[in-house]
């Protein structure tokens, strides 16, 4: 399989169930940042220990992103062939980031003033990563899909990467346990 299909040179994208839209279109600039939000979780992952519960918790924000990312690349005709936390973002992916805020900020004395980033690799990635996914945020309130909850969770995650990012400023707390 090649990497290239040169149906793109014309300016235009395949959607998620067909159909084809500009690479400068509303759902194209979301997704786009999407995928600069993943890697940059990747990059902070990468800098984490293999195994690790941050290590596992940045897999599993990877991987809701692709589920948000055929969501937002999908036509509205054909979001009814959407399934519900693999290709559609549910309120419980909202809520399981809610869940794992909480469960960091318990672990972490929360700064009472604003952060200057760079504690270390790991807190910078995601601060880094944190900014990212606040530029796809703003980008996918533009776009307003209706009924969805595509903005909901990246508002989420861009808290959760904040937390990651001060929990992760304490070394101490890299092999602490799981959220439950």
């Amino acid at each position: 399989m090649k990497i290239y299909t040169r149906d793109g040179d014309d300016g235009t994208t395949g959607l998620y169930f067909g159909g084809r839209v500009a690479k400068s279109s509303e759902p194209i600039e979301v997704n786009g940042a999407v995928d600069e939000a993943q890697a940059m979780l990747g990059w902070a992952r990468s800098l984490s220990e293999a195994g690790s519960v941050l290590n596992e918790q940045l897999i599993s924000l990877e991987r809701d992103l692709w589920v948000l990312m055929a969501e937002v690349a999908t036509l509205p005709q054909n979001r009814h062939k959407l399934k519900a936390n693999a290709t559609l973002v549910t309120s419980s992916m909202v809520e399981a980031l809610e869940k794992a805020i909480d469960h960091y900020s318990e672990q972490t004395t929360m700064p009472a003033e604003f952060v200057v980033p760079g504690e270390n690799q790991i807190s910078a990635a995601l601060d880094v990563a944190r900014t990212v996914i606040r530029r796809a945020e703003r980008a996918a309130v533009a776009y307003a899909l209706e009924g969805s909850f595509v903005v909901s969770y990246l508002n989420r995650l861009s808290d959760l990467a904040w937390t990651l990012a001060r929990w992760a400023e304490g070394s101490v707390h890299l092999t602490a346990r799981e959220p439950s």
